[in-house]
């Protein structure tokens, strides 16, 4: 999250510009994600990222909120969110309660009333709703999958106009348009409508190279040997036939392991009582575990 009053960087001016800020941030992008992020801060489009779980789409959000630096705001979307839970919903107890007092003071013009109960002061705001409203904020609406597919339809205003119409108080426009960010781990697609209002990027797995460079900033102090193993085991690991493959999250977290363990290089105990750090289902840890492990790190070791 950026420090409260701490002013907003502009978007930067050029790609490589992008791509520093990034990585000033500790996060290593290639080429063509740096270009497209770069597109989205410069064009004021809202940026789609797709991939694997595990891949670094949500992270890019987080790195941007800490360096532009803007306030962060996250809606983790799930099955069944709603409008109340992701924009905006009306405090029904203090409407009420305004009622009730209202009545008691011998207010009599039902007109009067109702008008009174529909006040901004009566209104709670969601993740949309604040994004909008509060500092220059980036966007992270997470898993967008996750949700229902009408809810998407709730995006499409903000999306494309950066404001939110509220039927019984008006329309809510952002004075400084938030910078969005979405992601989706395609376990459905996403509809059209949404894709067509944003910049699209595919985040894949990264190569050997970018790996090995994500490991220099996320576990610093890891031997140059292990981490070429590190990184060279789990290419071979995402070449296999596993329920989940392992994404760069956790091949962070399993090369931090290993240094936690004072491993100087892949050996098979080390590897197979580390294997939950990994992967995260027993069946594709029982299928590596062992034999296989072995054949891996004796062709890593090479």
């Amino acid at each position: 999250m950026a420090l409260s009053g701490a002013p907003s960087r502009s978007a930067p001016n050029s790609v490589e510009e992008t791509q520093a800020l990034l990585a000033a941030g500790g996060y290593i992008a290639d080429r063509a994600l740096a270009t497209t992020v770069h597109l989205a801060l410069r064009m004021g489009r809202p940026l789609f990222l797709e991939g694997e779980p595990g891949t670094g789409k949500t992270e890019i959000a987080k790195v941007l909120a800490k360096m532009l630096p803007r306030h962060l705001v996250r809606l983790q979307c799930y099955d069944g969110l709603d409008l109340s839970a992701a924009a905006y919903e009306w405090n029904h107890a203090r409407q009420l309660m305004a009622i009730r007092l209202a009545e008691a003071a011998g207010e009599t013009d039902r007109e009067a009333l109702e008008r009174g109960i529909y006040d901004r002061r009566f209104l709670q705001s969601r993740p949309l709703l604040q994004a909008l409203e509060g500092e220059p904020s980036v966007l992270l609406i997470d898993e967008l999958d996750r949700a229902d597919e009408p809810f998407e339809a709730f995006l499409l205003e903000i999306l494309g106009d950066f404001q939110i119409s509220i039927p019984e108080l008006g329309t809510v426009r952002a004075e400084t348009p938030p910078v969005v960010i979405i992601t989706s781990n395609r376990t459905r697609e996403v509809h059209d409508a949404v894709r067509r209002r944003c910049l699209y990027h595919w985040v894949d797995y990264p190569d050997a190279a970018r790996e090995r460079a994500i490991l220099r900033v996320r576990a610093p102090g890891l031997p140059e040997a292990l981490s070429a193993q590190i990184v060279a085991f789990v290419q071979k690991v995402r070449e296999g036939d596993y329920f989940k493959l392992p994404g760069v999250a956790e091949t962070i977290d399993w090369a931090q392991a290993l240094a936690a363990l004072d491993a100087k290089e892949l050996e098979p105990g080390a590897v197979d009582e580390t294997l939950g750090v990994l992967l995260k289902y027993q069946d594709d840890i029982a299928k590596l575990k062992g034999a296989e492990a072995a054949r891996l790190i004796s062709e890593v070791n090479v």
